[in-house]
């Protein structure tokens, strides 16, 4: 089965939060933040996909979450390359 990190970014006005994750469908688990049926953290707000990358399994994935998560310089240089592509 096929797993995906991601990082979203959130969309609501004068709002400064992203959130990483892993899911093994994409769509739905955006869906889900969307719907204040994700994480703890990302509910009340609307977010946007900006990342993900592919595993083959999901040990995997969660070993490259618990990185991504804590590698806040890799984070911010992709929210700032979204944020420029917008602008």
């Amino acid at each position: 089965m096929t797993y995906y990190v991601y990082l979203i970014k959130c969309t609501s006005p004068g709002v400064k939060k992203s959130y990483v994750g892993y899911t093994n469908n994409l769509q739905l688990r955006l869906k889900k933040h969307n719907n204040n049926k994700g994480a703890k953290t990302t509910k009340g707000y609307k977010w946007l996909l900006i990342y993900s990358k592919e595993f083959n399994n999901k040990s995997s994935a969660m070993s490259y979450e618990y990185q991504f998560k804590k590698n806040y310089y890799l984070r911010n240089k992709i929210l700032k390359q979204n944020s420029n592509e917008k602008n």
